[in-house]
């Protein structure tokens, strides 16, 4: 049983990947504010720059590492240089993801292994990394953010649907291989985020008003909320729960 009512990250080390914008912004500023120190990774090195000076003007101590997600030996020498320089990670965010829109007639080979290496490659390889060293301290937390394009089919996504889809099955292998040494698994599987990717997606037009339109609340989400949510599943909060798929949705699948 946990004390008190505060989400504390105090004396945790969590590794966000896709950490320089959107979504990877949010979570990395409220694991900053929860005391949370930080390994940052993405592409973008001038927005992970900023984001580190953000997070440790929050008190963080925080790294920031350049890498290309879709190439599995950078995933394992990022992963690397990670250990050699925290000693461990405690928490491991595998937030990066991309899609490049394309039927499933004209889908590229090209960009069929691109999406899969990012959206689903990546965190394999990093949960391998990581989570040993979870197992073997008998604690641990990672935290594999989806979609629902995972649960529900988008036209025209056919690699970024089959991506999403394998990772919440893959967060559920998990769960079942490391539940049993205190190491949580779980996947947060948004509708709509209001973030850069997702305005890009979902444009102005009929199409868009009717995705809103079959959301209960009536709009689509915030990167804060999704951060909110990660933040509690990265607590011990949520130490009893262990491989689920929760769809911040706003009730979208309730229709």
């Amino acid at each position: 049983m946990t004390e008190g009512s505060a989400l504390s990250l105090k004396g945790k080390i969590a590794f966000i990947s896709g950490a320089s914008k959107g979504i990877g912004v949010a979570i990395a500023e409220a694991f900053a504010e929860a005391g949370a120190d930080l390994a940052l990774a993405a592409r973008d090195e001038d927005g992970l720059n900023a984001v580190a000076a953000t997070c440790s003007a929050l008190g963080a101590k925080v790294s920031t590492h350049r890498a290309e997600m879709g190439d599995a030996v950078a995933v394992k020498a990022l992963a690397h240089d990670v250990l050699v320089e925290w000693g461990r990670i405690d928490i491991l965010v595998n937030n990066a993801g991309l899609t490049i829109p394309q039927s499933i007639t004209d889908l590229g080979l090209d960009e069929w292994n691109t999406t899969m290496n990012v959206n689903l490659l990546a965190p394999v390889l990093l949960a391998q990394a990581f989570a040993p060293g979870m197992v073997e301290r008998g604690h641990g937390k990672i935290i594999n953010v989806a979609s629902r394009a995972g649960l529900r089919a988008i036209p025209n996504n056919v690699a970024y649907c089959a991506s999403k889809a394998g990772i919440q099955m893959v967060t559920k292998s998990m769960a079942v291989e490391f539940g049993p040494h205190g190491v949580q698994s779980n996947c947060i599987s948004p509708t709509v985020i209001l973030t850069p990717m997702g305005e890009a997606i979902w444009t102005p037009g009929p199409r868009t008003d009717n995705k809103r339109s079959r959301i209960p609340a009536g709009r689509f989400g915030e990167a804060h909320e999704v951060a909110d949510l990660a933040l509690f599943l990265a607590s011990p909060k949520s130490d009893f729960l262990n491989g689920t798929i929760i769809p911040l949705d706003g009730g979208e699948g309730a229709n």
